[in-house]
């Protein structure tokens, strides 16, 4: 009570205003950022996560050709991200601004025909991952089906059977059913390799159930700009790999540019033409287009960060996996690999420089030494580099199987892996159709994301439908 009787107002102090952080993007390098940020920041509630990524689930792309092969459902190589991260606020939808000096992200939902909010930050992590390069030409953007997303894997899949189907039909003369069951992959990096693999082996796998299509019909081809194979694990191994797919039926054609696709086929240097209507485009990826507008310095596109994953010149900014050109300490400075083995670990040191941040505290420098690389090249063989020695052949296999199983991020998606593959093992390929040719064409493609209306587009034109 005060002199005059009257209750005295207590004064209480408001709490300080929640930390904001943002990751944007949802693939290895934001999941395992955002995965050991909540576990770093445990059930603190003076900062807030939030998530940004187009899709809803976490995908281990290194499984994206057994996918597309039939050996795993798409199911068993996702997992929601809400379930991942159960504690951090998650919003589905594609970055379509980011104003690093405002601090302020805009995020659309729904493709053309959506809507779209604003989040502000106080710190911000970008891993915005990679998108394929086409190299400015528009034939391949136009009739080829890319390897980078689970729809991508769906479609590939969904291509294959139904080109089996049109090519078994009783009236397609031969030359035209060898055209139907030709199939291209440009590019002999590990997606190139693993998906002619993986399209060999569904192919002659399935063929069984086509009685008209003979194995002599069916040709696979893998077209590649560089001298070998696979050149991040070395001449020798690239040059294992490339005997080994010969062996297995797949015609390689290595030092080989691709000068254009056509709805014809694919058109190479010398004014051949490989008449084809399935082409695959595993040549190279390219950063985000938003990234050409933020005003940092960039390497090859990549934005350029210092050993710490920081955008110099904005604090609170981090970048990281396939979009940033990130240092390697240990390898003088040159500029890591985009892997998935690299994005992995840089987000476990974002994530660790993010809460020193917090604390007002400098980060650490990101360290990390490969320990090796492994690839499938079809017929359960495989090869590998790991601490500098090598393996091939079935071994390898088994050894790429093992390793990325435990890689998977939590124990359910173990589970339906290695029940995928032994189902697999037991009976043969499924040939089922994941979308059929009618409902294809009944899509309404206004109500699709943009990415989906794409790829949509992209089968169509690869379909163009025959009468009999």
């Amino acid at each position: 009570m005060g002199a005059d009787g009257k209750s005295e107002g207590l004064c209480v102090d408001a709490p300080p205003p929640r930390k904001r952080v943002l990751i944007l993007g949802g693939g290895f390098a934001g999941m395992y950022a955002a995965l050991h940020l909540e576990r770093l920041l445990g059930k603190r509630d003076d900062v807030e996560v939030t998530l940004v990524s187009r899709d809803n689930f976490f995908l281990f792309t290194p499984m994206l050709h057994e996918v597309a092969a039939s050996d795993l459902n798409a199911t068993a190589i996702v997992i929601s991200l809400r379930k991942l991260l159960p504690r951090m606020t998650f919003v589905e939808g594609d970055v379509s601004g980011l104003d690093l000096e405002s601090k302020r992200v805009t995020v659309a939902h729904g493709g053309l025909d959506g809507h779209s909010h604003t989040l502000e930050y106080d710190f911000v992590v970008l891993a915005m991952g990679s998108e394929t390069n086409f190299f400015g030409k528009p034939g391949p953007r136009d009739y080829t089906l890319t390897m980078k997303t689970l729809g991508d894997a769906m479609l590939l899949r969904n291509c294959l059977v139904d080109r089996l189907e049109e090519a078994d039909a009783d009236c397609i003369a031969t030359g035209a059913r060898n055209a139907i069951v030709t199939f291209v992959v440009v590019g002999g990096g590990f997606a190139g390799v693993e998906t002619a693999g993986a399209i060999n082996d569904f192919i002659h796998g399935a063929l069984p159930f086509y009685p008209n299509i003979q194995h002599a019909n069916v040709r696979v081809m893998l077209v590649h700009g560089g001298k070998e194979v696979l050149p991040e694990l070395g001449e020798d191994l690239g040059a294992y790999t490339r005997k080994k797919l010969i062996e297995h039926g797949i015609e390689v054609r290595t030092g080989v540019h691709v000068r254009d696709v056509t709805a014809a086929g694919v058109e190479l240097p010398d004014g051949t033409v490989v008449p084809t209507k399935t082409v695959v485009w595993t040549a190279g990826v390219t950063p985000p287009s938003l990234l050409c507008t933020l005003p940092c310095e960039k390497e090859r596109g990549r934005l350029k960060v210092n050993e710490r994953m920081e955008v110099p010149g904005f604090p609170g900014v981090w970048a990281l996996g396939d979009c940033a050109s990130v240092p390697d300490v240990t390898n003088g400075g040159k500029p890591c690999p985009p892997t998935a083995q690299h994005a992995l670990r840089q987000g476990v040191t974002v994530a660790r420089n993010v809460c020193a941040a917090l604390k007002g505290q400098p980060g650490k420098p990101f360290r990390y030494r490969m320990l090796g690389q492994l690839a499938t090249i079809g017929q359960r063989s495989g090869v590998a580099r790991i601490l500098g020695l090598k393996f091939s052949g079935t071994f390898a296999w088994v050894l790429w199987r093992t390793i990325y199983l435990f890689k998977l991020p939590k124990l359910e998606t173990k589970v339906r892996v290695a029940m995928g593959w032994t189902l697999d093992l037991l009976f043969r390929k499924d040939v089922v159709q994941l979308i059929g040719p009618r409902e294809l064409d009944q899509l309404t493609l206004p109500a699709l994301p943009l990415n989906s209306r794409q790829q949509v587009r992209q089968v169509q034109a690869l379909h163009p439908r025959t009468q009999h």
